[in-house]
């Protein structure tokens, strides 16, 4: 096998002998360094050659000649759109569809929560499907190309559920105390099949955008470029508020459309959303740069596993090691990813790229991985902690979805002579973070840059972590008030009236954890976002940016689980639970106090991740510093 040695220097501490040291119980701390054997003759896991790191290329995966005529801010806005249709259209939905179920299905107000949580969830937690798919076959423009077309057609499906009468029950005789009463004809299984299918279609086209359009976007950018990072940071806060746009719409011109005009239309305005914004997503297709797509990524994660076990008795100071394994060059046998320097984290997996003479010439994947290959995994798992920690937030924000909602049906909503819908209350928060956003670059990075002396005005843990923060003063702002009012409301004698609004009690006095909570996800997520481009793999971006939305969907499951756990524990037959169906009779002050003890023990978790996670720009810092000193 033609192969060359990165030569060590003199006094040999990349020896096989010293490999044993460094490995040693005495020292178990120290790197194994840069002994790696690269080969000429590397067969790749994927029978293709490697590319040249993550250079951009065009729909026809060639080469772009002049990359001044693609990208950029230009190509990004074409993107921004995509994204604000598909949140109007999923905050739309979610706003809606309870209702829907309830008041033109007859389906009872639990069993239609339940539907829609888990059309949530699913639509979250299954983005790592869209993310496996983009990065190992399709490539992001394809995914999201194909995932709108079935979002729209989910879409179009409930549009028809809501305007054809077969597909839904008798709606004669049924006033609002039959509803109440549950007298109501109910739908036919068929019927509640037909809605299941169009709503979980639209969720699983959801699935697949939501983690790729993201880093579709942040792709428009020149990584070369001295103002990359500026680029960038701008790209995730623009990309967020164009989120915030669509959620605003939904809560308000989508809830004003239902009331006035009725569901057939409120959901067809979703799908023409969809639909305009398909068109000019790929109106704006010759100007999109694009990433080649690496092979199955779990295919790559699954053969370091698989070669670490087979090779787990074998010691560092065999007389059969010749080296870990990489491949010649700067570009790595991956398509669409360049090298990726050594690290001293998760040492199991090293074994993976141990070169035995045993492996013989032309070694199987299975058996022999490069070190790059070795690293994705371990950046993929060097990451979980800090996504898994924002799971608590989107528990919480789960939580203000039904519960400050039940809490706005007991208060007054008028704004001088307006009455405003409960469900328009959710829109506070996207008006929160909108102003938020708008004012960033202006007041709070100046103020920060100050404090922190980071350019950008804080580094995307410290955003995250601010974020989290703010979500504990929001819950615990929302416990102090629901205890007020709680008060109030038996004072006053409306303890039985759940469902009347006491009129000299403002609802807008719920703004007030509605603005924290909006603050609370622009620095949280965005912040999360971006940190996931950054530091996930060349070619695992979509799947990096999949573990937010996975976060997100566990979050929805996690609320629902804490919901069933809380009735069962704290409710019987002499008392109510909790979360009694009577918000006046329950304990909601509690369940927040809850949410906030648990808040406050995930941010001290993600603060000892935070502190210990180190940013693969500054690994690389390090490694090009103590490559320095070898050859020098």
């Amino acid at each position: 096998m033609g192969s060359r040695e990165i030569k060590s220097p003199e006094g040999g501490i990349e020896t096989p002998a010293n490999l044993e040291e460094q490995y040693s119980d005495t020292n178990p701390r120290k790197k194994l360094g840069f002994y790696f054997i690269e080969s000429d003759d590397r067969r790749t896991a994927f029978g293709r050659g490697y590319t040249g790191g993550t250079t951009p290329v065009n729909i026809h995966g060639k080469s772009i000649a002049d990359l001044s005529k693609t990208g950029g801010w230009f190509a990004a806005f074409f993107i921004f759109g995509n994204e604000m249709a598909e949140r109007m259209a999923y905050f739309g939905l979610s706003v809606n569809m309870v209702a829907f179920m309830f008041y033109v299905m007859h389906r009872p107000f639990s069993s239609s929560s339940n539907a829609v949580n888990n059309f949530l969830g699913i639509s979250q937690a299954s983005s790592v499907l869209g993310g496996f798919l983009a990065d190992a076959y399709l490539g992001r423009y394809w995914t999201i190309a194909i995932f709108t077309t079935i979002y729209l057609a989910g879409l179009t499906g409930i549009t028809l559920c809501a305007t054809m009468d077969i597909l839904t029950p008798n709606q004669d005789q049924c006033d609002q105390l039959s509803l109440l009463l549950g007298n109501c004809e109910p739908a036919k299984s068929w019927q509640m099949l037909y809605l299941y299918s169009v709503l979980y279609l639209t969720g699983f086209g959801a699935a697949g955008i939501r983690p790729c359009v993201s880093s579709f976007g942040a792709d428009q950018f020149d990584e070369t470029s001295l103002d990359y990072k500026s680029h960038l940071d701008r790209f995730f806060n623009f990309f967020y508020l164009s989120v915030t746009i669509g959620a605003i719409i939904a809560f308000t011109a989508v809830v004003y459309i239902q009331m006035e005009h009725g569901w057939g239309l409120a959901f067809g305005s979703l799908a023409i959303a969809i639909c305009i914004s398909n068109f000019v997503f790929f109106l704006g297709t010759p100007l999109y740069r694009h990433r080649l797509p690496g092979g199955s990524p779990l295919t790559r994660v699954a053969q370091v596993l698989v070669a670490a076990y087979r090779k787990r008795k074998a010691a560092f100071s065999s007389s059969e090691l010749i080296g870990l394994y990489e491949v010649p060059g700067k570009q790595s046998a991956i398509k669409g990813s360049r090298k990726i320097a050594y690290t001293n984290d998760f040492r199991c997996l090293d074994k993976a790229a141990l070169q035995l003479k045993e492996d013989g010439v032309d070694p199987s994947p299975w058996r022999l991985c490069t070190v790059t290959q070795v690293e994705e995994v371990k950046i993929l798992l060097k990451l979980v902690p800090i996504p898994a920690c924002t799971i608590m937030l989107s528990v919480v924000l789960t939580e203000y979805l039904t519960l400050s909602v039940q809490q706005a049906y007991t208060l007054n909503t008028h704004m001088g002579h307006l009455k405003l819908p409960v469900t328009c209350m959710p829109v506070f928060p996207g008006l929160s973070i909108f102003l938020i956003l708008s004012l960033y670059y202006s007041t709070f990075v100046p103020l920060s840059r100050r404090i922190t002396g980071h350019p950008h005005g804080a580094s995307q843990l410290q955003r995250v972590g601010i974020g989290l923060a703010v979500s504990i003063l929001s819950v615990a702002w929302a416990a102090v008030f629901e205890r007020y009012r709680r008060n109030y409301a038996i004072k006053h004698e409306y303890e039985a009236s759940f469902l009347t609004a006491m009129p000299d009690l403002s609802a807008y006095w719920l703004l007030i954890q509605y603005c924290l909570i909006g603050v609370a996800e622009v620095f949280c997520i965005v912040g999360l976002l971006e940190f996931l481009y950054e530091e996930a793999p060349d070619a695992m971006k979509s799947i990096g940016s999949a573990y937010a939305a996975l976060a997100g969907g566990l979050g929805c499951f996690a609320a629902s689980i804490l919901n069933s756990i809380i009735k069962s524990v704290t409710g019987s037959t002499e008392k109510p639970s909790w979360l009694s169906q009577n918000i006046n009779t329950g304990r909601f002050d509690y369940f927040y106090w809850l949410l906030t003890v648990l808040s406050v023990i995930n941010f001290c978790v993600f603060l000892y991740s935070a502190h210990r996670y180190k940013y693969r720009a500054e690994q690389q810092i390090v490694t090009k510093i103590k490559e320095d000193l070898i050859q020098g």
